[in-house]
């Protein structure tokens, strides 16, 4: 099969029919339900912290969410994750409750990290953290793969990261380590498009990013469209098993799109509203994603606003606890802290 272009991208070749066949209906229903939970999640936290509910950055993952939810799906959550700032989407989709996460942004005991790290940094069993330093988490995934190889545990290592990312110097360091010990660490690059304010073709030297920087690492290099949930899943489940097989570090790029700024201060001047408002009618990938399932019958237009309004009813909850949960007592502040 072909690849597929699309201006300037290759995107990997994509079976939709054979996408459907091994996932089946339980589990796309499933996947659409993960997709509608983070969706819902953002949406509702942004009107938290409109509100003055929330304090500190908010970096919401809408118009993203096929990404991460296909790479759980096609991978598997008992592997090793990382991600940057923009973390709520993997945090869901590895177990974290919206109860806990929800009252982490609001900074409530009850919350993920006890109310100690808010909206960037979110952790679970096999989630290594978000991390608000731009490009902080490459060296943590690179370590989770090399700990993988060393202990011989057939795991894998999946780092997130956007693409303003990619000029900074732990980018190189940590994909030239990668290449030279043959770790089985997938980096993907989730390019949409703005790094803060500033366009990709203004901030990196060369498109497509990975395609083109991968050979200066020795290491084979992917490009998805991140607004369709079946490239995604394709092609994150033949990248998964390859590095399984080869224990060679992979560059993944995905082409996606933020419906909202760089975070919900960022008023986007950058792009112009007519640009943006096209995207979200035409590319919305839980749209599309939906769209596929009623076209062959798998879920009717009623169920789905049912569905939907199961995942808002779970986020309302989750603010309800939030707002009903203690404040940290300011005497344990230094309680889990291991360094000055």
């Amino acid at each position: 099969m072909e690849k597929k272009k699309n201006g300037k991208y290759n995107f990997f070749p994509c079976d939709q029919e054979e996408v459907l066949r091994s996932l089946g209906k339980d589990k796309l229903l499933s996947i659409l339900r993960s997709m509608l939970l983070i969706r819902n999640f953002e949406v509702r936290a942004e009107s938290a912290y409109l509100q003055g509910k929330i304090g500190g950055f908010f970096h919401s993952y809408m118009g993203q969410e096929a990404i991460q939810t296909s790479a759980v799906a096609a991978i598997g959550p008992s592997n090793w994750w990382t991600t940057s700032y923009r973390c709520h989407a993997l945090a869901l989709l590895l177990g974290a409750t919206p109860n806990e996460l929800m009252a982490e942004l609001y900074g409530k005991v009850t919350g993920n990290a006890k109310g100690r790290g808010g909206s960037m940094h979110f952790f679970t069993d096999r989630m290594l953290g978000g991390h608000g330093i731009v490009g902080g988490q490459i060296p943590i995934a690179t370590g989770a793969a090399f700990t993988s190889k060393y202990l011989d545990k057939k795991e894998l290592s999946l780092c997130f990261m956007g693409e303003g990312a990619v000029a900074q110097g732990s980018f190189h360091e940590s994909l030239n380590l990668a290449s030279l010990w043959s770790l089985p660490c997938i980096y993907v690059i989730e390019n949409n498009k703005w790094g803060m304010g500033t366009g990709v073709n203004r901030a990196i030297c060369v498109e497509p990013i990975a395609e083109m920087k991968a050979p200066g690492y020795n290491m084979k290099s992917y490009t998805l469209d991140g607004m369709d949930f079946f490239s995604c899943y394709a092609g994150f489940s033949h990248i998964g098993k390859e590095v399984l097989k080869t224990s060679r570090p992979v560059l993944v790029e995905v082409i996606t799109e933020r419906f909202r700024g760089h975070s919900i201060s960022d008023p986007g001047l950058y792009r112009s509203k007519d640009e943006l408002s096209t995207c979200m009618q035409q590319n919305d990938p839980i749209a599309l994603f939906m769209k596929k399932l009623v076209q062959l019958k798998m879920i009717t237009d009623e169920e789905y606003q049912e569905m939907d309004k199961q995942e808002k009813d779970k986020v309302l909850a989750s603010m309800k606890f939030a707002e009903e949960s203690p404040w940290p007592d300011p005497i344990l502040l230094g309680e889990d802290v291991f360094a000055p």
